[in-house]
Protein backbone atom coordinates (compact mmCIF):
# COMPACT_ATOMS: atom_id res chain seq x y z
CA UNK A 1 0.00 0.00 0.00
CA UNK A 2 2.68 2.23 0.80
CA UNK A 3 4.44 1.01 -2.33
CA UNK A 4 0.87 2.16 -4.27
CA UNK A 5 1.34 5.80 -2.55
CA UNK A 6 5.07 6.07 -3.34
CA UNK A 7 4.59 5.14 -7.15
CA UNK A 8 1.27 7.84 -7.51
CA UNK A 9 2.88 10.90 -5.80
CA UNK A 10 5.54 9.88 -8.31
CA UNK A 11 3.49 10.11 -11.01
CA UNK A 12 1.62 13.18 -9.69
CA UNK A 13 5.54 15.01 -10.11
CA UNK A 14 6.39 13.82 -13.24
CA UNK A 15 2.96 15.10 -15.01
CA UNK A 16 2.83 18.20 -13.45
CA UNK A 17 6.30 18.68 -14.06
CA UNK A 18 6.00 17.67 -17.76
CA UNK A 19 5.15 21.44 -19.36
CA UNK A 20 8.56 22.23 -18.29
CA UNK A 21 10.17 19.55 -20.42
CA UNK A 22 11.09 17.33 -17.28
CA UNK A 23 11.14 13.99 -18.05
CA UNK A 24 10.37 11.29 -15.56
CA UNK A 25 12.61 9.44 -13.59
CA UNK A 26 13.04 6.61 -16.11
CA UNK A 27 14.52 9.57 -18.37
CA UNK A 28 17.38 9.69 -16.47
CA UNK A 29 16.87 13.13 -15.58
CA UNK A 30 17.19 14.38 -11.84
CA UNK A 31 13.46 14.22 -10.52
CA UNK A 32 12.58 17.94 -9.60
CA UNK A 33 16.14 19.27 -9.15
CA UNK A 34 15.12 22.65 -11.17
CA UNK A 35 11.14 22.66 -10.26
CA UNK A 36 11.48 21.89 -6.78
CA UNK A 37 14.88 23.19 -5.58
CA UNK A 38 16.81 22.10 -2.66
CA UNK A 39 13.67 22.16 0.03
CA UNK A 40 11.47 19.94 -2.25
CA UNK A 41 14.31 17.82 -2.63
CA UNK A 42 14.29 17.27 1.05
CA UNK A 43 10.87 17.10 1.62
CA UNK A 44 10.68 14.05 -1.04
CA UNK A 45 13.41 12.46 0.94
CA UNK A 46 11.44 12.56 3.94
CA UNK A 47 7.98 11.38 2.33
CA UNK A 48 10.10 8.40 0.94
CA UNK A 49 11.57 7.51 4.83
CA UNK A 50 8.35 7.32 5.66
CA UNK A 51 6.66 5.40 3.31
CA UNK A 52 9.99 2.86 2.88
CA UNK A 53 11.44 2.09 5.53
CA UNK A 54 14.70 0.20 5.28
CA UNK A 55 14.59 -0.03 1.67
CA UNK A 56 17.13 0.60 -0.89
CA UNK A 57 15.33 3.24 -2.81
CA UNK A 58 15.85 5.88 -0.15
CA UNK A 59 19.82 5.50 -1.13
CA UNK A 60 18.87 5.71 -4.72
CA UNK A 61 16.79 8.40 -4.35
CA UNK A 62 19.41 10.11 -2.39
CA UNK A 63 21.50 9.51 -5.46
CA UNK A 64 19.21 10.95 -8.17
CA UNK A 65 18.49 14.33 -6.38
CA UNK A 66 22.40 14.84 -5.09
CA UNK A 67 24.84 12.71 -6.50
CA UNK A 68 27.30 11.34 -4.18
CA UNK A 69 30.33 13.51 -3.76
CA UNK A 70 33.95 12.16 -4.42
CA UNK A 71 36.31 12.14 -1.29
CA UNK A 72 38.86 15.04 -1.60
CA UNK A 73 41.82 13.56 -3.25
CA UNK A 74 39.57 11.87 -6.03
CA UNK A 75 38.14 15.77 -6.59
CA UNK A 76 41.21 17.09 -6.61
CA UNK A 77 42.44 14.59 -9.52
CA UNK A 78 39.30 14.87 -11.29
CA UNK A 79 39.13 18.57 -11.41
CA UNK A 80 42.49 18.98 -12.20
CA UNK A 81 43.55 21.39 -9.82
CA UNK A 82 44.38 22.10 -6.01
CA UNK A 83 42.43 25.31 -4.45
CA UNK A 84 45.23 26.74 -2.11
CA UNK A 85 44.51 30.10 0.36
CA UNK A 86 47.67 32.35 0.68
CA UNK A 87 47.85 35.13 2.91
CA UNK A 88 46.66 38.98 1.08
CA UNK A 89 49.69 40.16 3.59
CA UNK A 90 53.64 39.03 2.29
CA UNK A 91 55.05 37.67 5.21
CA UNK A 92 59.05 37.92 3.42
CA UNK A 93 60.56 35.47 2.34
CA UNK A 94 57.70 33.23 3.20
CA UNK A 95 55.46 35.69 0.38
CA UNK A 96 56.77 38.26 -1.16
CA UNK A 97 54.64 41.33 -2.65
CA UNK A 98 53.28 40.25 -5.72
CA UNK A 99 55.23 41.90 -9.14
CA UNK A 100 53.91 42.78 -12.49
CA UNK A 101 56.15 39.96 -14.95
CA UNK A 102 55.98 39.79 -18.84
CA UNK A 103 53.64 36.54 -17.82
CA UNK A 104 51.46 38.58 -15.89
CA UNK A 105 51.51 39.20 -12.15
CA UNK A 106 53.53 36.44 -10.17
CA UNK A 107 53.70 36.18 -6.63
CA UNK A 108 56.77 34.27 -5.04
CA UNK A 109 58.49 32.51 -1.97
CA UNK A 110 59.35 29.55 0.34
CA UNK A 111 55.50 29.21 0.56
CA UNK A 112 54.87 29.16 -3.15
CA UNK A 113 57.52 26.97 -3.64
CA UNK A 114 55.93 24.51 -1.48
CA UNK A 115 52.89 24.91 -2.53
CA UNK A 116 54.79 24.18 -6.42
CA UNK A 117 56.16 21.18 -4.50
CA UNK A 118 52.78 19.78 -3.31
CA UNK A 119 50.52 20.23 -6.84
CA UNK A 120 53.99 18.21 -8.45
CA UNK A 121 53.43 15.49 -5.72
CA UNK A 122 49.46 15.71 -6.09
CA UNK A 123 50.34 15.16 -10.09
CA UNK A 124 52.21 12.18 -9.25
CA UNK A 125 49.30 10.85 -7.18
CA UNK A 126 46.60 11.39 -9.76
CA UNK A 127 48.15 9.27 -12.95
CA UNK A 128 49.86 12.05 -14.11
CA UNK A 129 48.17 12.08 -16.95
CA UNK A 130 47.26 15.88 -16.52
CA UNK A 131 48.86 17.83 -14.29
CA UNK A 132 47.61 19.28 -11.11
CA UNK A 133 47.77 22.93 -11.66
CA UNK A 134 47.55 25.31 -8.26
CA UNK A 135 45.13 27.93 -7.99
CA UNK A 136 45.37 30.62 -5.36
CA UNK A 137 42.79 32.23 -3.23
CA UNK A 138 44.23 35.59 -1.56
CA UNK A 139 42.76 36.67 1.26
CA UNK A 140 43.62 38.51 4.40
CA UNK A 141 45.23 36.15 7.00
CA UNK A 142 42.31 36.36 9.71
CA UNK A 143 39.68 35.47 6.86
CA UNK A 144 41.71 32.11 5.66
CA UNK A 145 40.37 30.14 8.35
CA UNK A 146 36.76 31.20 7.82
CA UNK A 147 37.33 30.73 4.05
CA UNK A 148 39.08 27.33 4.49
CA UNK A 149 35.98 26.14 6.68
CA UNK A 150 33.40 26.95 4.55
CA UNK A 151 35.29 25.40 1.60
CA UNK A 152 36.74 28.20 -0.72
CA UNK A 153 39.81 25.81 -1.10
CA UNK A 154 41.64 22.76 -0.14
CA UNK A 155 44.58 23.79 2.10
CA UNK A 156 46.28 27.15 3.04
CA UNK A 157 49.72 28.14 3.44
CA UNK A 158 50.73 31.41 5.12
CA UNK A 159 54.03 30.86 7.52
CA UNK A 160 51.12 29.67 9.83
CA UNK A 161 52.51 28.13 13.51
CA UNK A 162 50.24 24.48 14.51
CA UNK A 163 51.67 24.89 17.77
CA UNK A 164 50.52 27.78 19.59
CA UNK A 165 47.68 27.64 22.33
CA UNK A 166 44.39 29.43 20.44
CA UNK A 167 46.65 29.49 16.72
CA UNK A 168 44.03 26.57 15.03
CA UNK A 169 40.27 27.00 15.18
CA UNK A 170 38.27 24.29 15.46
CA UNK A 171 37.00 22.47 12.39
CA UNK A 172 40.68 22.45 11.05
CA UNK A 173 44.02 20.62 11.35
CA UNK A 174 47.94 21.51 10.57
CA UNK A 175 50.14 19.06 8.97
CA UNK A 176 53.55 18.14 10.52
CA UNK A 177 55.97 21.21 10.19
CA UNK A 178 57.84 22.53 7.02
CA UNK A 179 60.20 24.77 8.92
CA UNK A 180 61.34 24.81 12.47
CA UNK A 181 62.95 27.51 14.28
CA UNK A 182 60.64 30.37 14.24
CA UNK A 183 59.48 31.93 17.25
CA UNK A 184 58.03 35.32 18.25
CA UNK A 185 60.95 37.89 17.69
CA UNK A 186 61.27 41.75 18.30
CA UNK A 187 62.59 44.48 16.25
CA UNK A 188 62.94 48.06 17.17
CA UNK A 189 64.46 51.78 16.21
CA UNK A 190 65.41 52.73 19.53
CA UNK A 191 69.00 52.00 21.24
CA UNK A 192 67.30 52.58 24.39
CA UNK A 193 64.79 50.12 24.24
CA UNK A 194 68.03 47.56 22.78
CA UNK A 195 69.73 48.34 25.83
CA UNK A 196 66.92 48.33 28.44
CA UNK A 197 66.62 44.94 27.39
CA UNK A 198 69.76 43.84 27.43
CA UNK A 199 69.86 45.50 31.13
CA UNK A 200 67.04 43.15 32.65
CA UNK A 201 68.94 39.81 31.14
CA UNK A 202 71.80 40.80 33.08
CA UNK A 203 70.17 41.19 36.20
CA UNK A 204 69.07 37.65 36.20
CA UNK A 205 72.14 36.36 37.02
CA UNK A 206 72.01 33.08 35.57
CA UNK A 207 68.52 32.50 36.45
CA UNK A 208 67.59 33.13 32.78
CA UNK A 209 63.79 34.30 32.53
CA UNK A 210 62.98 35.55 29.13
CA UNK A 211 59.35 36.50 29.91
CA UNK A 212 60.02 38.43 33.03
CA UNK A 213 62.58 40.28 31.29
CA UNK A 214 60.52 41.33 28.33
CA UNK A 215 57.76 41.96 30.38
CA UNK A 216 60.01 44.52 32.52
CA UNK A 217 61.80 45.69 29.41
CA UNK A 218 58.57 46.20 27.57
CA UNK A 219 56.37 47.82 30.44
CA UNK A 220 54.97 51.10 28.63
CA UNK A 221 55.63 50.50 25.84
CA UNK A 222 53.54 50.83 22.62
CA UNK A 223 53.82 47.11 21.16
CA UNK A 224 52.78 46.70 17.77
CA UNK A 225 51.07 43.46 16.21
CA UNK A 226 49.80 41.80 13.44
CA UNK A 227 45.65 40.50 13.48
CA UNK A 228 45.80 37.08 14.61
CA UNK A 229 49.25 36.02 14.09
CA UNK A 230 50.99 34.33 16.96
CA UNK A 231 52.94 37.38 18.09
CA UNK A 232 49.21 38.60 18.68
CA UNK A 233 47.89 35.62 20.50
CA UNK A 234 51.49 35.90 22.46
CA UNK A 235 51.05 39.54 23.70
CA UNK A 236 47.77 38.91 24.62
CA UNK A 237 48.44 36.00 26.72
CA UNK A 238 51.70 36.97 28.52
CA UNK A 239 52.48 40.96 28.19
CA UNK A 240 51.17 43.22 30.70
CA UNK A 241 51.24 47.27 31.49
CA UNK A 242 52.05 47.40 27.26
CA UNK A 243 49.53 49.72 24.83
CA UNK A 244 48.98 46.88 22.45
CA UNK A 245 48.71 47.97 18.74
CA UNK A 246 46.97 45.73 16.80
CA UNK A 247 47.76 45.82 12.87
CA UNK A 248 46.46 44.16 9.56
CA UNK A 249 50.30 43.97 8.13
CA UNK A 250 53.63 44.27 9.07
CA UNK A 251 54.20 46.97 6.58
CA UNK A 252 51.20 48.41 7.78
CA UNK A 253 52.59 48.66 11.48
CA UNK A 254 56.55 49.97 10.02
CA UNK A 255 54.20 52.34 8.19
CA UNK A 256 52.28 53.79 11.36
CA UNK A 257 53.64 57.27 12.72
CA UNK A 258 50.89 58.12 14.65
CA UNK A 259 51.01 56.30 17.74
CA UNK A 260 54.76 55.98 17.96
CA UNK A 261 55.29 52.31 17.89
CA UNK A 262 58.49 51.29 20.40
CA UNK A 263 58.64 47.66 19.53
CA UNK A 264 57.24 45.49 16.66
CA UNK A 265 56.70 41.60 17.44
CA UNK A 266 56.54 39.01 14.75
CA UNK A 267 57.98 35.70 13.96
CA UNK A 268 62.27 35.86 14.07
CA UNK A 269 63.09 34.67 10.09
CA UNK A 270 60.17 37.23 8.66
CA UNK A 271 62.29 40.00 10.97
CA UNK A 272 65.57 38.64 10.50
CA UNK A 273 65.45 38.86 6.73
CA UNK A 274 63.25 42.20 6.55
CA UNK A 275 65.67 44.17 8.93
CA UNK A 276 68.49 43.26 6.54
CA UNK A 277 66.59 43.30 2.90
CA UNK A 278 64.06 45.84 3.32
CA UNK A 279 63.82 47.98 6.56
CA UNK A 280 66.98 48.85 7.72
CA UNK A 281 66.57 51.43 10.43
CA UNK A 282 64.58 48.70 12.51
CA UNK A 283 66.63 46.35 14.31
CA UNK A 284 66.39 43.35 15.69
CA UNK A 285 65.93 42.89 19.89
CA UNK A 286 69.34 40.89 21.14
CA UNK A 287 70.20 39.16 24.34
CA UNK A 288 73.36 40.31 25.90
CA UNK A 289 75.31 38.12 24.70
CA UNK A 290 73.71 39.37 20.86
CA UNK A 291 71.88 36.47 20.47
CA UNK A 292 68.48 37.17 19.25
CA UNK A 293 65.93 37.71 21.46
CA UNK A 294 63.09 34.98 20.94
CA UNK A 295 60.29 34.62 23.18
CA UNK A 296 58.64 31.16 22.14
CA UNK A 297 59.29 28.60 20.10
CA UNK A 298 57.32 27.47 16.49
CA UNK A 299 57.18 25.52 13.38
CA UNK A 300 55.01 26.26 10.36
CA UNK A 301 52.46 23.97 8.78
CA UNK A 302 50.07 23.33 6.16
CA UNK A 303 46.54 23.79 6.79
CA UNK A 304 43.44 21.86 5.98
CA UNK A 305 40.09 20.99 6.83
CA UNK A 306 39.50 18.79 10.03
CA UNK A 307 37.35 16.43 8.09
CA UNK A 308 39.98 15.72 5.00
CA UNK A 309 41.50 12.35 6.30
CA UNK A 310 43.16 11.22 3.19
CA UNK A 311 44.43 14.86 2.39
CA UNK A 312 45.79 15.04 5.76
CA UNK A 313 48.07 11.70 5.31
CA UNK A 314 48.80 13.06 1.74
CA UNK A 315 50.46 15.96 2.83
CA UNK A 316 52.15 14.56 6.41
CA UNK A 317 53.51 12.09 3.65
CA UNK A 318 55.00 13.83 1.41
CA UNK A 319 56.40 17.01 4.05
CA UNK A 320 57.87 13.76 5.49
CA UNK A 321 59.50 12.53 2.11
CA UNK A 322 60.53 16.19 1.20
CA UNK A 323 62.00 16.21 4.59
CA UNK A 324 63.69 12.93 4.56
CA UNK A 325 64.99 13.46 0.93
CA UNK A 326 67.17 17.12 1.67
CA UNK A 327 65.02 18.74 -0.23
CA UNK A 328 62.75 20.64 2.33
CA UNK A 329 66.48 22.11 3.99
CA UNK A 330 67.72 23.09 0.67
CA UNK A 331 64.13 25.14 0.27
CA UNK A 332 64.68 27.04 3.27
CA UNK A 333 68.32 27.75 2.76
CA UNK A 334 67.23 29.10 -0.52
CA UNK A 335 64.89 31.74 0.94
CA UNK A 336 66.36 32.27 3.86
CA UNK A 337 70.34 32.40 3.22
CA UNK A 338 71.06 33.43 -0.34
CA UNK A 339 71.13 36.62 -1.59
CA UNK A 340 68.55 36.78 -4.86
CA UNK A 341 66.72 39.56 -6.62
CA UNK A 342 62.59 38.31 -5.57
CA UNK A 343 61.32 39.80 -8.50
CA UNK A 344 63.48 37.58 -10.36
CA UNK A 345 62.39 34.49 -9.25
CA UNK A 346 58.68 35.68 -9.13
CA UNK A 347 59.43 36.09 -12.86
CA UNK A 348 60.91 32.69 -13.76
CA UNK A 349 59.12 30.32 -10.93
CA UNK A 350 56.19 32.10 -9.24
CA UNK A 351 52.73 31.58 -9.32
CA UNK A 352 49.74 33.38 -10.61
CA UNK A 353 48.08 35.91 -9.06
CA UNK A 354 44.88 37.44 -10.24
CA UNK A 355 44.83 41.13 -10.95
CA UNK A 356 41.58 41.80 -9.32
CA UNK A 357 43.44 40.79 -6.14
CA UNK A 358 46.33 43.10 -6.58
CA UNK A 359 44.63 46.50 -4.84
CA UNK A 360 43.94 44.45 -1.74
CA UNK A 361 47.16 43.01 -1.85
CA UNK A 362 49.18 45.94 -1.86
CA UNK A 363 47.02 47.60 0.91
CA UNK A 364 48.43 46.63 3.98
CA UNK A 365 45.44 48.22 6.31
CA UNK A 366 45.65 50.12 9.16
CA UNK A 367 46.13 49.40 12.92
CA UNK A 368 44.48 50.12 16.38
CA UNK A 369 44.37 49.79 19.96
CA UNK A 370 43.44 46.68 21.18
CA UNK A 371 40.51 47.01 22.77
CA UNK A 372 39.59 50.29 21.11
CA UNK A 373 41.45 52.48 23.42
Amino acid sequence: MALYHWHSTLNRMTIEGSSSGMRDIRGHIPLGRERFGVRGAILFLLILGVLLPGCGLIFDAVELIHPLTRDELSAICAHGQIRVGISVEPFRPFVFPAVYTDEGVRVTGLDVELIREVADALTVHCGGQQPIVPTLHVTRFRDLFIELNEGHFDLFVSSFSGNVPGGTPSGLWSSIPYFHGGGVSAMSRSPEIAEKIRTQFRKQAGRADTLAAIRESLSGLTVAVQNRRTAHLYAEANLRDIRLLVCDSLPAAVETKAPHIDVILTDYPILQYVTKQVWPDWHLLERPDGSPLILSQESFSIVTGEEKRRLQWFLNNFLYRLEESGRLAQMRRRWLDETYAPTRRAAAEGLPLEVSKVPDHYDQGQCRMAGGK
